[in-house]
């Protein structure tokens, strides 16, 4: 007969927490499409790593309370560092490859669904106890966690330096097929193996002498008013396409439009539908694949006060473009936005390049530590990306140079800081899982 786990006064109090934190969260979503957040919430108790991938809400709500409870916004931020372009869910599995708007394979980080403007050390926090969590998840030590973080502090550290002193487009180059090495070219040479092609026959079929999708594999069909509906939102997100995209879709007639099922941890229960769209020619193999989904709320936008940058964006669709273009060089020239029945939604394109980087083989720890330290690389480049020069006036000084300033003040202590917090955050994400598991299994999630 199986035992019950002991469940003492503190984990009773952390679990009404969790509750409550997941009630403003998900709520209106979990009622309006429970299914969905069962199969979220099943991924989630897979492992502590999969919780935390899906509890950006719960890590805020914690970084909040301890801002709080000691008065102190925290090291290393000031009225500009503390108020950046951030991806708002850094961490190990969001890095990846993706075709840029010149046609280069790059790996860098990937999903913008939570970026906002924020404290930059929020993305660098939310990445290290990440780190804890994949070196508990493969059996490394303590020591070799912190060493872990450390070497991805250290290489940000580096590279944010080199970008803030005026180095080079060439000293410090984007990770591509040329520049990559290890599991970072491996995703690469992955994507560049696949093909448009490939994808449409995975997505679609030929019905007498037209391409269309194919029923099955998560797709919804969907009736008259709804695709008319879609069809002029499509309309509307044609006008926010940047003048600078090379595949400009305005004359690309839509020949098939479905719901889409079956979607990710973190956009279980908002509404998606894929757009298959004739090419730049009569031939079928040109036709592309664009998605709509309804945009979420950021979990860090409910621990940002600031107004003006509350205001800036029109809905959550135009965040999450805004926050994609400035955080990402040369983004896919498909990107957009739209609104449909009130609700801002994110377009984009569904492309075959995109690969995350896998984890499941990377085990020695000396393979591990350089791909950490290409991630801490790949994220300062990120940051340096979005500030006076990536053409929006939310954040109009150098990012890159602000940050160089502030660690500069106390070397060592940045380094620290983000150790301690790995191990510290780490250990109460595993213990998170498990009252996560327990209130799950037990009926207390909706």
């Amino acid at each position: 007969m199986s035992v019950p786990r002991p469940v003492g006064a503190a984990d009773e109090q952390r679990g009404e927490e969790i509750l409550a934190v997941f009630d403003t969260a998900f709520g209106e979503l979990l009622a309006a499409d429970p299914a969905a957040f069962r199969v979220k919430f099943r991924k989630m108790a897979a492992s502590a790593f999969a919780f935390y991938r899906g509890t950006a809400c719960l890590f805020y709500y914690d970084l909040e309370r301890e801002r709080a409870a000691t008065g102190d916004t925290g090291p290393f931020l000031d009225e500009r560092t503390g108020r950046v372009w951030i991806h708002g869910d850094l961490h190990a599995e969001n890095f990846g490859t993706y075709m840029d708007a010149n046609g280069r394979l790059i790996f860098n980080v990937n999903d913008f669904d939570e970026a906002y403007v924020g404290p930059f050390t929020w993305d660098l926090k939310r990445l290290a106890a990440s780190l804890a969590l994949v070196g508990y998840t493969k059996a490394l030590s303590d020591d070799q966690i912190t060493a872990l973080v450390e070497i991805c502090a250290g290489a940000y550290r580096e590279r944010i330096h080199a970008l803030a002193t005026g180095a080079k487009n060439d000293e410090v180059p984007p990770f591509t097929l040329d520049t990559a090495a290890g599991p970072l070219l491996d995703a690469l040479r992955s994507a560049r193996s696949r093909t448009r092609f490939g994808l449409l026959d995975s997505m679609t079929e030929i019905r007498e002498y037209e391409r269309r999708f194919a029923a099955g594999g998560g797709s919804v069909e969907l009736d008259a008013a709804t695709r008319y509906k879609i069809l002029a939102a499509f309309d509307g997100y044609l006008e926010t396409l940047p003048e600078s995209s090379l595949h400009r879709p305005d004359s690309y007639r839509v020949k098939d439009v479905v719901g889409r099922r079956g979607v990710g941890i973190g956009s279980a229960g908002l509404p998606s539908y894929n757009i298959l769209l004739e090419g730049n020619s009569d031939a079928l193999e040109n036709d592309v694949v664009i998605y709509m989904k309804q945009a979420q709320t950021p979990a860090v936008s409910r621990h940002i006060t600031d107004g003006a940058v509350r205001d800036y964006f029109q809905h959550e669709g135009h965040r999450t473009v805004i926050s994609q273009r400035a955080l990402q060089a040369h983004a896919d020239p498909w990107l957009g936005w739209t609104e449909l029945d009130g609700a801002g939604q994110l377009v984009a394109e569904v492309s075959p390049y995109a690969v995350d980087l896998d984890w499941s083989d990377l085990d020695d720890p000396e393979e591990i530590s350089a791909v950490v330290a290409d991630l801490g690389r790949a994220t300062a480049t990120m940051h340096a990306s979005a500030d006076d020069e990536s053409g929006h006036s939310l954040v109009p000084f150098s990012t890159e140079r602000a940050i160089d300033a502030a660690i500069a003040a106390d070397e060592d202590g940045f380094g620290a800081l983000l150790v301690d917090f790995a191990h510290s955050y780490g250990a109460r994400a595993r213990a998170d899982h498990q009252i996560f598991v327990d209130l799950f299994r037990n009926g207390r999630l909706g």
